[in-house]
């Protein structure tokens, strides 16, 4: 976005010089970079892993599951790779990678592999020059960055509480009204029916 691509923003005197215009154009192009890199990664990498996590297809009882609660598709792989595809279409599927990256983290007990993962979960989610950087507020960004002095494998649980919280509460009721998740219903409801 740029101020010549809306000819009829009105924008006081202050907004088009000096450091607010300025700060104005390098949020927006950041943006455009953000936008860019997100697109090229998700055309090389993303597609040609369909799925996160290898599991078997999912029973008509599971998939209705998911939709009484978000922790009962979050403990189940079919449902994660379901829900990553819906993400994906909104643009947020980096809250589901960087849970996933978290989760595994966690289950590392060799310190030099912890080191490893941890930067590197910093560098894909946490890092403001990502273009996966995921949303998180400013104290938990403080914790981080404390902890990355010393990295655990429970460096990112706050950050972790709070993506899960967000794709609770704002992903996860546009998920299950989507026509991902109704088609899915259909499909195993009826091979359930078939069989």
């Amino acid at each position: 976005m740029s101020l010549e691509e809306y000819p009829n923003l009105e924008l006081s005197p202050l907004q088009t010089h000096g450091p607010t215009a300025a700060l104005m154009h390098h949020r927006c192009a950041r943006n455009e970079d953000r936008e860019r890199a997100w697109r090229a990664s998700r055309e090389t990498k993303l597609e040609t892993i369909p799925n996160c996590e290898a599991c078997s297809k999912p029973t008509t009882e599971e998939v209705r599951g998911w939709a009484q609660s978000f922790d009962k598709l979050m403990k189940s792989p079919a449902g994660r790779n379901v829900f990553r595809e819906f993400l994906r279409t909104e643009y947020s599927e980096e809250n589901m990678l960087f849970w996933l990256a978290c989760e595994e983290l966690k289950t590392e007990c060799n310190k030099h592999t912890i080191d490893e993962k941890a930067r590197t979960i910093y560098e894909d989610y946490i890092s403001i020059l990502s273009p996966k950087e995921v949303s998180l507020d400013s104290r938990v960004r403080e914790v981080i960055n404390r902890k990355m002095q010393e990295p655990s494998s429970h460096t990112f649980d706050d950050a972790q509480l709070q993506i899960y919280t967000l794709m609770h509460r704002d992903s996860y009721p546009r998920f299950l009204n989507s026509a991902i998740y109704k088609s899915l219903l259909q499909n195993v409801s009826r091979s359930s029916s078939e069989s």
